[in-house]
């Protein structure tokens, strides 16, 4: 979602770093030029006034002007100035997002219709089911958008979460009031109530948000924004919070190719922080937001902390053991290849491992540019799938006869095989010769000729 401010913002900075001594006037066009490139990714004007102001207080300073290396020092004071703006960077050993409060504690899911209300509601109690280990009931208080109430329950049965039985013509308050009264009965930790959607604020929406709120007294209010409808989504945030009080934001399709304005503002204007972040259609497509990792992705400098933990919730620790064994003898075959190429589609693709490492902006736009995508992740495991089991682990019996075999099982040609072979002939000679250095570690030498031709 960054990708277009990030690239603005580290053009601008580039040519700060190069300059070496700075004067105050090389500071002042340089913060113009972060102005309009914020403004052009959406942020809010008010906002944008703010952030500008306290950068310069700080940018023409001798801080900066009388520093040993003043492009670092202003790309120093961005940083900090970005992750106050996104909500400060939160206590130390902060675990992310929880629902604390007397079981049974309701979560009340506010937002325009459109806006991902339901699917999130559903996210975050597979998130609590899996991960914080709690009981999780969810009611739907829609009853005004047809098959809203349905859309819940089946939901709820993909990722086996309860959701309160549906009873025709009950108004929302009473459905509160039962999901309330069911959620004591059935010893529940959460309820969360996915209220209704409209396509405005209106006052019957908040008429109705304030008899739920007095009714089951939530200890969380999560206002669901869409994070691609920009300027509007600061308006809806802003509306939402002076009329129902919110105490947290989820911002959703944060995977998209919007300006990201709108993430960047909503902090500013609501006070309220963004809990969550929803980055694609997948029920475990839920991330924690964290200010600081979001300003250093932004900026280029990567965000190793989430790489880390997204492999540590992704990676198979039995499939681990068992590759290292078979590396720590020189052996890598098709099948493993296979295993890689899941992981690394766990883990967001080559685009998503990119962009979480420090300095790899240019590198992860030259894989995008040679195809290193998904739709390619595919086609190799599709290749290694059309291959029998001994095809797999002895890739040298693959000849003209079974590699056309292979390409019309997968619905690639010879030359993608060949392809996928020339890749694994690569990688098996890494750990060849990592197993003659004793396992010390090398780097594959040149992560370029990985790339397929153009």
């Amino acid at each position: 979602m960054f990708d277009s401010l990030s690239d603005k913002l580290n053009g601008i900075f580039d040519k700060l770093t190069r300059r070496g001594a700075l004067s105050e006037s090389d500071v002042n066009g340089a913060m113009r030029e972060v102005r309009v490139a914020l403004l052009e990714a959406d942020v809010s004007l008010d906002v944008v006034k703010y952030f500008i102001g306290k950068i310069k207080e700080r940018a023409v300073g001798s801080e900066v002007l009388k520093s040993i290396s003043p492009g670092q020092q202003v790309i120093k004071i961005v940083n900090d100035n970005l992750v106050e703006m996104l909500g400060g960077e939160g206590p130390e050993g902060d675990v992310g997002f929880e629902i604390r409060g007397a079981a049974p504690a309701a979560v009340l899911m506010l937002g325009l219709q459109g806006s991902g209300k339901t699917t999130t509601t559903a996210k975050i109690a597979k998130r609590l089911t899996e991960k914080s280990k709690q009981k999780v009931l969810m009611a739907s208080l829609d009853v005004r958008r047809p098959a809203a109430q349905e859309q819940l329950k089946i939901l709820g049965e993909q990722i086996g979460v309860s959701t309160l039985p549906i009873m025709v013509g009950q108004a929302p308050v009473d459905i509160a009031k039962r999901a309330m009264m069911a959620a004591k009965l059935q010893g529940i930790d959460v309820l969360l109530l996915d209220t209704a959607g409209r396509l405005h604020i209106d006052q019957s929406l908040m008429a109705e948000v304030v008899a739920i709120k007095a009714a089951v007294n939530p200890v969380e209010t999560l206002l669901v924004a869409d994070a691609l409808t920009g300027q509007d989504a600061v308006n809806v945030a802003r509306e939402f919070n002076n009329q129902s009080n919110i105490t947290g934001v989820v911002l959703t399709r944060m995977d998209g190719d919007g300006r990201g304005g709108a993430a960047l503002s909503m902090r500013a204007v609501t006070s309220k922080p963004i809990v969550l972040i929803g980055t694609g259609e997948k029920m475990d497509a839920l991330e924690d937001f964290h200010a600081k990792r979001v300003a250093s992705r932004i900026l280029g400098m990567g965000d190793v902390v989430s790489l880390v933990e997204k492999a540590a919730e992704t990676i198979d620790a039995g499939e681990a053991e068992k590759l290292a064994k078979k590396m720590a003898k020189g052996i890598f075959d098709l099948d493993d290849m296979r295993s890689q190429i899941r992981q690394m589609k766990k883990m967001g693709g080559m685009k998503g491992i990119l962009s979480m490492l420090p300095g790899m902006g240019k590198m992860q736009k030259q894989f995008s540019g040679a195809g290193m995508d998904e739709k390619l992740f595919n086609r190799q495991e599709a290749i290694i799938n059309s291959m029998t089991p001994k095809e797999r682990q002895n890739a040298k019996l693959l000849n003209a006869s079974r590699k056309k075999r292979v390409a019309a099982g997968s619905g690639t040609s010879v030359q993608g095989v060949n392809k996928l072979l020339k890749m694994h002939q690569q990688m098996s000679g890494v750990m060849k010769r990592m197993k003659k250095a004793g396992g010390k570690g090398m780097m594959p030498p040149g992560m370029e000729n990985l790339l397929p031709p153009k």
